[in-house]
């Protein structure tokens, strides 16, 4: 029986001498490799954190002792440690999720995958303590140097400056949030990373600690000799002694003696202190080393040997958008990109290669992101925004105040937007449309298939005086959904009969699901009508024409249900007239758990045929 196979709580972690926990250190790698090859998921960010999550979990004692990750999916070794071995069914119904999970264990807390929150977190939770007495309890907070260039974790910093709390800032720092960090903050570390004295310096430290006794000897003045050794580099003025914060190292993430003698005297030091450890995105897996983009980020399912992918990815929406963009980039000299460290998720990566100087990364900080594509359209340039759906929310003032209200033309591409699964609840892009809509001014598109997909981001940025926005889907495009005919700004997908018992409303990717609706209902003898607009706020000119003299209108987004586009079209009609009966059909109004995205569209009633049962209730009621 391998070490591993023993843990099944942090006290038999603590129990082992620091040779076993190197053994364990390797058998984790090996787990983790073997598994997530087999059902995808974080793969590299848990590589790097092997030693430095064995330490946190050996010096502090969680559950009392609070552990908060920062996104959170760095977590599958801490999911580990704390008892959860079965990886067989990751971030599928039923099996684990990819990230903390409150219903798991009492071990995991923060559940929201969204960066730079997890100060915030530890402020409050660590404030908490202090305020009911219990000082002998600390809090952890984690937090990747990728994720310390969104604003919020600044904020944080400066209310930890002003405490006493007992909150331990742990920086794992391997130069990455996705892809390689980047902005001033980046840079500072970077310096440090790759200074000659910090080299010399772990030297220093791996001779000094070789055969100690448990903590190899690692003592304040150690940690204070180390600081001294990097005077040069952090310096008493450094931008963390300047917040009137506790700096402790750098240290060697994968030397676990280092690692757990400066979280050690961290525990000792009564107040906020930040733990600057240095770790390598990957570490151990040759693949995921070599890899430059982005170190195995996040992988589907892999040969574990090779880190080849199992079946090739299909061509996706992203990478329609991704074509569309440098086509525009090569005819606009005025087009610009603006991401939030996703360079390649959100398909920026050819217009990067085609036209460096035109894509401004900002790092993890959304909303800096909105004003500045403000400020870029002030200047006479037209700035497209590419994010996922649910990062957005972060912005959403920015979006209103700074975007909309000034009139600006910046262009929005949200993609995963709607139901996506697999990463549970903070990842599914649902949220948009609702919250869009009271946006004044805004243009917001769904497109239904590639052709749309391209149109639509070409009208888009067409659009000067106003922000417009085009969301779609993760994944693999499907087939073209061809329109047989066009009504105002609607298009016609398919027409059984000549009369309108019912007509079928699809937004973006469902509408292939109202055709199907309709095909059913037409099957049952209803004449039915499917249709789509591609533009879907504010309201398409001609939908009361298209569903006038209709018994039953349905409408089926893969947003909310309440307060959605289907509603707002809804209103709309009955406003004017129209006396159908409307039913509609999206996401309700709650997190979803993790699990496929056919799986959640059929828990939702999002199928066609739920659907298509619901509708014959109401045309034969």
């Amino acid at each position: 029986m391998g070490l591993l196979e023993r843990i099944k709580s942090p006290d038999d972690v603590r129990a082992l001498s620091l040779d076993e926990c190197e053994t364990l250190a390797a058998e984790i790698r090996d787990y983790l490799v073997d598994s997530v090859s087999r059902t995808g998921g974080h793969l590299g960010p848990n590589l790097g954190v092997v030693e430095l999550t064995l330490g946190l979990h050996r010096v502090f004692e969680s559950p009392r002792d609070t552990i908060v990750f920062d996104t959170g999916h760095q977590a599958y070794v801490h999911k580990l440690i704390t008892g959860r071995s079965d990886f067989s069914s990751l971030r599928s119904r039923g099996g684990l999720s990819g990230y903390p999970a409150r219903s798991e264990s009492e071990h995991d807390v923060v559940e929201n995958s969204h960066a730079s929150t997890a100060l915030s977190w530890a402020a409050g939770i660590g404030r908490g303590r202090t305020l009911r007495g219990e000082t002998d309890r600390h809090t952890v907070a984690v937090i990747g140097d990728g994720a310390l260039t969104g604003g919020m974790a600044w904020e944080a910093l400066n209310s930890l400056a002003a405490t006493d709390d007992r909150v331990v800032i742990v920086i794992n720092d391997n130069g990455r949030s996705y892809a390689p960090t980047i902005g001033g903050l980046a840079r500072r570390l970077d310096t440090i990373r790759t200074d000659p004295r910090y080299e010399q310096f772990l030297g220093w430290g791996k001779r000094t600690f070789k055969d100690r006794g448990k903590f190899r000897g690692f003592t304040y003045e150690t940690v204070m000799h180390g600081k001294k050794a990097l005077k040069g580099l952090i310096g008493p003025d450094g931008v963390f002694a300047d917040l009137g914060l506790k700096y402790m190292g750098p240290v060697d993430g994968h030397n676990l003696a280092q690692v757990e003698g400066a979280l050690q005297q961290a525990k000792l030091f009564g107040g906020p202190v930040i733990v600057h450890v240095l770790t390598e995105k990957g570490r151990g897996y040759s693949p995921a080393e070599q890899d430059d983009a982005d170190r195995f980020h996040a992988v589907g399912k892999i040969h574990p040997e090779t880190g080849l992918p199992i079946e090739p990815s299909r061509f996706g929406w992203t990478s329609v958008f991704a074509d569309e963009m440098v086509s525009a980039g090569e005819e606009r000299a005025d087009l610009v990109a603006i991401t939030a460290a996703m360079l390649e998720p959100v398909g920026f990566g050819p217009f990067a290669q085609a036209f460096p100087e035109r894509v401004i990364d900002v790092g993890i900080a959304e909303q800096h992101a909105v004003t500045s594509a403000a400020g870029l359209a002030f200047a006479g340039l037209h700035p497209v925004v590419a994010v996922y759906a649910t990062f957005l929310n972060r912005a959403f003032d920015q979006v209103l105040m700074d975007v909309a209200l000034h009139r600006a033309g910046v262009t929005f591409m949200l993609d995963r937007a709607g139901i996506t699964g697999d990463d549970g609840a903070s990842h599914n892009g649902m949220w948009d449309m609702a919250l869009l809509r009271h946006v004044p001014g805004l243009r917001l598109a769904a497109p239904r298939d590639e052709p749309t997909l391209r149109t639509a981001f070409r009208e888009a940025i067409g659009v000067a005086d106003a922000p417009t926005v085009v969301r779609y889907p993760k994944g693999a495009l499907g087939d073209p959904v061809p329109a047989i005919r066009r009504e105002g700004g609607l298009d016609v997908l398919a027409e059984h009969g000549s009369q309108r018992d019912a007509v079928v409303l699809g937004l973006g990717p469902m509408a292939a699901t109202a055709v199907d609706v309709a095909g059913k209902l037409a099957a049952e003898g209803f004449e039915t009508l499917a249709a789509t607009a591609t533009w879907v706020h504010p309201v398409p000119e001609g939908l009361v024409g298209l569903i006038e003299g209709a018994r039953l209108v349905i409408t089926i987004e893969d947003g909310l249900v309440d307060a959605g586009i289907g509603e707002e079209w809804a209103s709309y009609a009955r406003e004017a007239g129209v006396e159908a009966e409307f039913r509609h059909f999206g996401v309700p109004r709650r997190f979803l758990d993790h699990a496929s995205r056919a799986q959640i569209i059929g828990e939702v009633g999002l199928d066609a045929a739920a659907i298509a049962d619901s509708a014959t209730a109401a045309l034969n009621a």
